[in-house]
Parts: C-alpha cells; structure tokens; sequence
C-alpha cells in the first residue's frame, strides 16, 4: 500500500508540472511584460534613425589610400549627391584625384558583385558601393536590401578589402533627399569611413609596396635591369 500511495503521488506531482508547462507554452504573448525601457517600437526605432548623430572621426591622411567607389543607376540623382559627398570627404582626407576610381552597375542587387571584382583587382584600399533603396508596394525592397547589405559584408569578409555599406534604404523620398544632400549627407561619413578602414588595413597587413595600376589604366614600371627608358607594361587584372 505505501508503494502504491507513493506512486500516485509521484504522478500527481508529474501532472501538475505538465500542466504548469503546459501554460507557459500556449500563453499569449501579452502575458510577458518586460520594463518600458527595454520596450522597443517601431516609432522609437525610426525616430533614432532620423535624429541628427554625428560619428566623431579622428585626423585621416589618406594621401596614399586609393579608394574606389560604385554606384547605381537607379534613383541617379540623390546617388550622385552621395558621391559628391564622399569624394568631398576623401578630399578632406587628402586622398587625391588620381588615387579615386569611380564605376557603375545597373542597380543595388549588382553592387556585391562588382565590388568583389574590384577587391580581388589589388588596385585599392577600401571601396564603397553607394545607392539608393526606396521601399514599394512589394517585398522587393526587403530581399533587396538583405541580399545587398549581406553580399556587401560577405565580400569584405572574404577578400580583406574593407567595403563600405553606402546605400540608402529609405522608406519614401523625403527620407532619402534629408540623408543625401546638406549638412547631412551620409556620403560624407561613408567616405571618411573609407579612409579610415583602409588605413587600419594598411597598418594592420603591412601593406607598403605601390598598388597595381587603379581602375582601367595599365601600370608602367621601370625595369630593374638598369635598361635605360626601358618600360613593362603590365595590364591591370580583370577589367579592372
């Protein structure tokens, strides 16, 4: 009898556990609450994103720093205030003209790719890949968007060339016209950004000899067989 009675008591504590269980399971989610501070909406989340927060950069001299920057096709004219913006800031950084290679692609989803071909070229130190994202009536906007800004990592990841994230994804056009043009076009910041992964990339890989030619040109070097006037030419890798 007392092994009977304890087994039943062992079942009953088992029910009553389950049915604890059971509870947390099918409970509404309105059942959890957490302190308003750590309570997050999408009102808050886009009121961050529209507060003027400007990222402190130290002194860059990038004089020896090549940079080269892609663009898109689609929504040309705010992208074409994002160049201006960062070549502006590469300007300030002492990166000259002949140091900056500029390219396009047909839209964002093409911005990876072109990206990658450009690292793996050996002609630059850093890279940025500039558009603009406007959100549709679709779930275009969101793949898109995805896809770019994992690519753009991924490429950066895989062939130790910083690539920086320059593309606007805006939900309407005003949020894209405040964010590409006056005192806070986001080109500015992405340039400066720019110089500055690719310094610390230098310095971090050792990086010293002269680059390959930058961009489409072909790189001419003297011969080191003392042949005087004596060029080689050497084509710059891929179309690159």
């Amino acid at each position: 009898k007392a092994a009977c009675k304890s087994a039943t008591i062992r079942r009953k504590t088992m029910l009553k556990a389950l049915i604890a269980l059971t509870s947390l399971v099918v409970a509404p989610a309105s059942a959890f609450t957490f302190p308003s501070k750590h309570a997050f909406t999408s009102r808050s989340a886009l009121k961050m994103a529209a507060d003027d927060v400007e990222v402190a950069f130290p002194d860059l001299d990038g004089k020896e720093v090549r940079v080269g920057i892609i663009k898109t096709r689609w929504n040309k004219e705010h992208v074409d205030n994002i160049v201006s913006g960062a070549k502006e800031a590469l300007a300030a950084c002492n990166v000259t003209e002949d140091n900056i290679f500029e390219t396009e692609v047909p839209g964002a989803y093409e911005l990876p790719f072109a990206a990658k071909l450009l690292a793996l070229s050996g002609t630059v130190d850093a890279i940025i890949c500039t558009g603009v994202l406007i959100k549709g009536g679709t779930m275009h906007f969101e793949y898109i968007c995805e896809a770019v800004s994992s690519g753009i990592m991924s490429v950066g990841l895989q062939t130790n060339v910083p690539v920086v994230f320059g593309v606007l994804t805006c939900l309407d056009e005003q949020q894209v016209i405040q964010r590409s043009t006056g005192a806070n076009n986001h080109g500015d910041g992405w340039g400066k950004t720019a110089v500055e992964m690719a310094l610390l990339r230098r310095e971090s890989l050792g990086v010293k000899s002269r680059m390959s030619s930058l961009g489409f040109k072909a790189d001419e070097e003297e011969l080191s067989n003392g042949e005087k006037g004596k060029k080689l030419t050497k084509s710059a890798p891929g179309f690159f």
